[in-house]
């Protein structure tokens, strides 16, 4: 005996066999996503990293501080807070088809020379710090500091001023007129000393600490090197080590070290030690180089 559904109920189940047709009948016809192509991001030669720093030094903004980034292959142009949108725009414009060879980053505060009226090492009423005491082959004991320092005195409170270069270099060398006074450590702010043993040179992503007189010891790590520093009317600055380590007026010319290790001068930079801030430093083998002279 053949079973048979009653008709109303027949009806609805070709009505739902007919709705799953067309709901599949339609998912038949839905297009497949399709994924899109992203273009690569474009490449640059060393030789185009290279103009591509020249042409931010040949804008020649103020508060700018730059450097190639051989690992990420761009420009790192660190910009203060005096740089406005124009300027950046200028620099890009100089950089012209290299302009996506720009990586801007922004920090607070205003790119300046570190220095400031008070003691520690002094000339007339302006103050520094001293970075590593040194000397030469014959023994005669000297400090190290920051050349816009000694550029602006012959005769400090230490001893008088044997050399200078700034700008384009940042150091400069002050004859001991007490050489028995010449310390080889750092002092760190905490009654303690650390002992530097010899020089090096910093390399990117190195934990370092930097010892001034005005703000005393303080650590952070290196971001760039060989990054140059537009310090507006007081000149431009190249092969600097750039920072995240705070300093304020009063700190330039201090030691900037990692462990028993001497790595630079403070030269200038931007914030302070309450908000944090840039430094840049100048690499004390450069220095000593230039003078002849090794740590104590």
């Amino acid at each position: 005996m053949r079973l048979s559904l009653p008709h109303s109920l027949s009806r609805r189940a070709r009505l739902i066999t007919g709705a799953t047709a067309l709901a599949a009948s339609a998912a038949l016809v839905v297009p497949a996503a399709t994924a899109t192509a992203q273009p690569a991001p474009k490449t640059f030669s060393a030789t185009q990293l290279n103009q591509t720093a020249d042409s931010v030094r040949t804008a020649d903004v103020a508060g700018t501080a730059w450097y190639v980034d051989a690992e990420s292959g761009k420009v790192v142009v660190t910009v203060d807070s005096t740089v406005s949108k124009a300027e950046i725009a200028e620099i890009k414009d100089e950089a012209g088809a290299n302009a996506a060879a720009l990586e801007v980053k922004h920090t607070t505060g205003k790119f300046s020379k570190l220095i400031a009226g008070g003691e520690a090492i002094t000339t007339g009423g302006a103050r520094c710090s001293l970075g590593f005491n040194v000397q030469d082959s014959a023994g005669t004991k000297f400090a190290l500091t920051a050349g816009h320092c000694t550029n602006i005195g012959s005769s400090w409170s230490i001893g008088t001023t044997a050399g200078s270069s700034f700008p384009g270099n940042d150091y400069g060398i002050i004859r001991h007129s007490n050489p028995s006074a010449a310390d080889g450590r750092v002092y760190l702010y905490n009654g303690s000393y650390q002992e530097i043993t010899g020089a090096g040179n910093a390399s990117v992503g190195q934990s370092v600490q930097r010892s001034g007189s005005t703000t005393g010891l303080h650590g952070g790590s290196v971001t760039g090197l060989n990054a140059t520093v537009n310090y507006g009317a007081d000149g431009i600055v190249s092969g600097l080590i750039q920072t995240n380590v705070c300093a304020e007026p009063g700190d330039s010319g201090g030691a900037l070290f990692a462990g028993s290790t001497a790595l630079g001068l403070t030269s200038g930079g931007s914030g302070n030690c309450s908000s944090g801030g840039t430094t840049f430093f100048q690499p004390v083998t450069e220095a000593l180089s230039a003078y002849g002279v090794s740590i104590i």
